[in-house]
């Protein structure tokens, strides 16, 4: 069997284009099954939400120009539906509590359950409305999926889930990442950026499969 092409995928929990990306994501891996092998990392977009909404978005009405911004965004998007209520009334302070509180999944109960839950966080906020900026939220979200919360505030407490989350960040400030989503392809022979359809991130794909490793290069 040839080995798969890894696909680094780099995304903020509060991002709306990485919740619109969703879809894309979901599709790749139907499609391309065991060809691929997707790595999730976080990345900082809104770490500080509530100061980068409030300044950046100052001379464009604040939250409520952000909150339009965002429905705009989803609105050619059915898939990605986007509940009324986003950054007008819930304003998460953070998206790191729920990088935090997935990688301690991660660390405790493997990445497979650690993307499951990333999707009911994404859920939980785009589509159901709750402030995923809250620990006490994300806990709960933990214990309705039937996960003991002990072995992930372990990991939180000995500061092992914190390393995990900073060594993405901190590899994401390396490879110099302009923001969420980024799909780094193959050890960064592709890298692409933001709303990025999924033609063309198939396309990519396929032609790193069909690339002999020993091709020489043109340079």
């Amino acid at each position: 069997m040839a080995t798969p092409v890894v696909i680094d995928y780099y995304s903020d929990i509060l991002c709306v284009w990485a919740w619109i990306a969703q879809r894309r994501i979901e599709e790749l891996n139907d499609k391309l099954s065991d060809k691929i092998e997707l790595r999730y990392h976080y990345l900082d977009v809104f770490g500080d939400a509530s100061h980068k909404i409030s300044t950046q978005w100052q001379e464009k009405r604040g939250f409520s120009g952000f909150a339009q911004h965002v429905h705009q965004a989803a609105l050619p998007y059915p898939d990605a539906p986007i509940n009324s209520d986003l950054w007008e009334k819930v304003r998460p302070n953070t998206s790191a509590n729920a990088h935090l509180i997935l990688k301690a999944i991660e660390l405790s109960y493997g990445k497979e359950k650690s993307i499951e839950l990333a999707l009911l966080i994404r859920q939980a906020f785009f589509i159901d409305g709750q402030d995923i900026g809250k620990l006490s939220l994300l806990l709960s979200l933990v214990e309705t999926e039937g996960l003991d919360c002990k072995p992930i505030q372990k990991s939180i407490d000995n500061g092992s889930a914190m390393g995990a989350l900073m060594a993405d960040y901190q590899q994401a400030k390396v490879h110099s990442l302009k923001g969420s989503p980024t799909y780094i392809i193959d050890n960064g022979r592709q890298v692409l950026y933001g709303n990025v359809g999924y033609r063309v991130l198939l396309a990519n794909i396929e032609e790193q499969l069909k690339a002999p490793l020993n091709e020489a290069s043109w340079c």
